[in-house]
């Protein structure tokens, strides 16, 4: 048996949060934090009670080493997070904003230690995990990164394991916007479960229609497409069912960043649980709506004490056991 439910990889950077409103220019004081989109999923699986591995590098400074501290305070496994001597940890500025704006980010990684994953990294111990996640912005960070989201993508597929991916694009790390859709759609190929948002979904593959769009992805390999209407909530898409999932109304929006990572915890969490789609993208659409009403990019991710007075007995009881199937993907994918 597995000693992790879920494998995660990526750059985790430090964050200085302004804490005074206006540009980060006339700013003086800061808090500091944890940013990641990749890591953002790791924690709020493993507050859902999930065992989880993160596989990432980070510099021989003070930030790496805050990194890792509240990453392991999360309950994420960190031995796999080796410490580089020559490059640096990632960190960014982030401005302060009270009312659903986007908020001004300043990003600092380039050349950072994490950028510099690659092959060399992937441990044989990691493989043996049950589930594993991906983003799109690993394979951004370096070619040498890519290749290694690429390999670990395909030896994780061909060993029987399920596999979620987010694209999470960030153009402004690819060298062109070509490349970019390339090689994000060659990853989403080899994952079972396929995540983008509409905007994403119609870059990516030139389909306006969320149906389309999820026709695309299925017609590659994926099992089940998701995608992330924004308030309007989500559309899915089996080879046997489709359907749109309501969003959670929110009175007020405080902050979008991470609203993202929080649906795919809760869409990863409850397909693993077994749970059928209807009820993963409704757990999903939840988490988003907590993310967007708590400041910061992970502080709204819930605690399985927290996901277990949401929702109905019967679910809570599914929800406890939060058991991983040996082969959760299964030969089918997961439907009403």
């Amino acid at each position: 048996m597995s000693e992790f439910d879920v494998l995660s990889f990526g750059e985790t950077m430090a964050m200085l949060v302004a804490d005074q409103r206006g540009d980060l220019a006339s700013v003086d004081q800061f808090h500091k934090r944890i940013a990641g989109a990749d890591s953002n999923v790791a924690i709020g699986l493993s507050r859902l009670g999930f065992k989880v591995a993160w596989l990432s590098r980070v510099g021989a400074d003070s930030l790496g080493r805050f990194v890792t501290q509240t990453l392991e305070n999360e309950g994420l496994d960190c031995r796999h997070v080796a410490v580089d001597p020559e490059h640096p940890t990632g960190f960014q500025f982030k401005s302060l904003t009270v009312d659903g704006s986007d908020p001004q980010v300043e990003y600092f990684r380039r050349s950072s230690a994490a950028s510099h994953l690659s092959i060399d990294s992937i441990a044989p111990a990691l493989l043996d995990a049950r589930h594993l996640h991906a983003t799109g912005i690993v394979p951004a960070l370096s070619d040498k990164a890519r290749e290694m989201s690429f390999e670990l993508m395909t030896r994780m597929r061909e060993a029987g394991r399920s596999l979620s991916f987010d694209p999470n694009l960030r153009p402004s790390l690819w060298r062109s916007e070509s490349m970019m859709i390339t090689e994000i759609n060659r990853l989403a190929a080899l994952a079972h479960w396929v995540l983008p948002g509409l905007g994403e979904g119609r870059l990516l593959t030139g389909f306006d229609d969320p149906a389309d769009i999820a026709a695309f992805y299925l017609d590659q390999g994926a099992e089940i497409v998701v995608i992330k209407l924004g308030a309007d909530g989500a559309y899915y898409r089996t080879p046997l069912d489709e359907g749109v999932i309501a969003g959670v109304p929110v009175t007020q929006v405080i902050d979008t960043v991470g609203a993202g990572d929080g649906f795919a915890v809760g869409l990863i969490s409850a397909l693993l649980e077994g749970q059928a789609i209807t009820a993963a993208v409704q757990r999903a659409n939840w988490i988003g709506s907590r993310a967007v009403q708590s400041r910061g990019d992970m502080e709204g991710l819930p605690t399985r004490l927290e996901l277990l007075a949401e929702f109905n007995d019967a679910d809570r009881e599914q929800a406890r056991s939060h058991r991983v199937s040996a082969n959760p993907c299964g030969s089918e994918p997961a439907r009403d």
